[in-house]
């Protein structure tokens, strides 16, 4: 057979050009705090404050929680360090109707989406005020009134699930969007383009949010695919794939917005790649220094998405030292406060592992069941 190009062949397109935005990197926060101001997104000054202020929660919280587990209090802790613009910029161009479907670094989306901190934080205990009762490994949040699923573990065994929710949205006729996040690692997963192979073919009103933070666990980006990008990826499923400066809010929240505009018009999918870093462990069970050049860490500690987010509310006059000052006592309290109240709370009762699980206990449970109580 002769060479032949794509164009030959009916239904397949042509690579994408240079400047294709799958191919690029989509910014408009710089790793100074500088952004052009046409180019920024369109929020009053009450709502990026907010944004902020999840934002340093998110990283407060994390640390104090690494500390408890350091401590023996907790189990077991991922941290979200580094990633806070891709949680909060993607999860902000949602409506409260919509569906978040997570991966590992998304537990902030729920409380986003209005998961209380002492319920996430009975999640990681495990204990009685837990909604699952114990029965899920910590960092695993989620509720049906946030409309948050609870993650899977099992790596891009959520995509599926959330294409066959958008599935349904499009067929009940209603203008519910799903928001599935990824990680890198995920899309070497079978689940992955099954999920994106249907979403594209049925147009679902679905966005495809990968965090490239560009180690799944020890598995360095490099080593999980031969393509340019991940964004890329999608166009040989039909839509189309947009790569962002995961550390930039504003070019995250934008981007998403207008992936989950044309979603909810009736577009289809998008993929949108965060280009980020793992700057740490990838859980708490994990020790980095073992696989990676921790001087590649440092320089990506530089391009922090709160501080150059900080240092441009500041430009613009809607922080100052003072106020940043009192808006992380008023959050580092919030959390003692919640760590206080939920760490006392007794753990679940042994009959919830039967109880909780079965709607009408087997007859073969019965004698462990009663043994339990």
């Amino acid at each position: 057979m002769g060479a032949m190009t794509s164009r030959s062949i009916r239904g397949l397109v042509a690579a994408p050009p240079a400047d294709d935005p799958a191919l690029g990197i989509v910014s408009i926060l710089d790793e100074h705090g500088v952004a052009d101001p046409a180019r920024v997104p369109r929020q009053s000054p009450a709502e990026w404050l907010a944004l902020y202020r999840w934002m340093v929660t998110a990283r407060l919280a994390d640390e104090r929680f690494l500390g408890l587990q350091r401590q023996g209090r907790i189990g077991f802790y991922a941290e979200n360090t580094g990633h806070e613009a891709s949680i909060f910029g993607t999860v902000s161009a949602l409506r409260t109707t919509d569906w978040t479907m997570p991966a590992l670094r998304e537990s902030w989306v729920a409380m986003y989406r209005g998961l209380p901190l002492r319920q996430y934080l009975a999640q990681i205990y495990g204990n009685a005020n837990d909604l699952s009762l114990g029965h899920q490994l910590p960092c695993h949040p989620g509720s049906r009134a946030t409309r948050h699923v609870v993650m899977s573990s099992c790596v891009a065994s959520q995509l599926p699930h959330a294409t066959g929710m958008a599935h349904a949205a499009k067929l009940s006729g209603d203008d519910t969007v799903v928001m599935a996040y990824l990680g890198d690692g995920a899309t070497s997963e079978p689940d992955f383009h099954v999920a994106a192979n249907f979403a594209g073919v049925y147009r679902v009103p679905m966005v495809f949010v990968c965090q490239n933070n560009q180690w799944a666990i020890s598995t360095p980006v490099a080593h999980q695919t031969a393509s340019q990008t991940f964004a890329v990826k999608a166009y040989a499923y039909g839509f189309p794939g947009v790569r962002v400066d995961g550390n930039d809010l504003f070019a995250v929240l934008d981007t998403t917005r207008r992936a989950v505009e044309r979603a909810r018009a009736g577009g289809g999918p998008t993929l949108v790649e965060c280009l980020t870093y793992r700057v740490s462990a990838h859980t708490s069970s994990d020790d980095p220094t073992r696989y990676r050049d921790e001087r590649v860490t440092d320089e990506w500690r530089k391009k922090d998405p709160i501080a150059r987010f900080r240092a441009w509310l500041f430009a613009q006059g809607f922080l100052d030292d003072a106020a940043d000052e009192k808006l992380r006592a008023e959050i580092d309290a919030e959390v003692r406060e919640a760590i206080a109240a939920e760490e006392p709370v007794a753990a679940p009762g042994r009959h919830t592992l039967i109880e909780q699980v079965f709607a009408e206990v087997p007859k073969f449970l019965e004698e462990q069941l009663a043994a339990a109580r």
